[in-house]
């Protein structure tokens, strides 16, 4: 049971906003396992080594995690006035998003679906 009204709730739970900078993408084209294995590659590391890292992978993955980071380090720089030589990735994760169903026209009129899987791929720094 929650204890007090529902505003108190809500003030309360806005009061422990996290103001570490963040980047979002939504609805990235490219399924939760796939963004995982180049997201796995990054976590814990300095945004230059990070980029570094995301250059040279070959995976389609790591070329919409490059531009997310760079985002990230961006909101950084403009909004929490920090230094992105002292930044590194604190946390990194992929969510599902909404999955597309197709259909694939097989043999004898059998249909076969497809999943076309999305994710949301989050990106937060912090200063060292």
């Amino acid at each position: 049971m929650a204890k007090g009204h529902r505003s108190q709730i809500k003030r309360e739970r806005n009061a422990n906003k996290d103001t570490r900078p963040s980047a979002k993408l939504s609805y990235a084209r490219v399924s939760v396992q796939k963004a995982c294995f180049v997201l796995d590659a990054i976590r814990g590391k300095d945004v230059a080594s990070a980029i570094g890292i995301l250059t040279y992978n070959p995976r389609y993955a790591s070329s919409v995690i490059l531009k997310l980071l760079n985002s990230a380090v961006a909101n950084a720089e403009n909004n929490n006035n920090m230094d992105a030589g002292k930044l590194y990735i604190a946390e990194c994760y992929a969510n599902a998003a909404p999955t597309m169903k197709r259909i694939k026209p097989r043999a004898q009129g059998r249909a076969y679906r497809i999943l076309k899987r999305n994710s949301h791929i989050t990106i937060v720094l912090d200063e060292r």
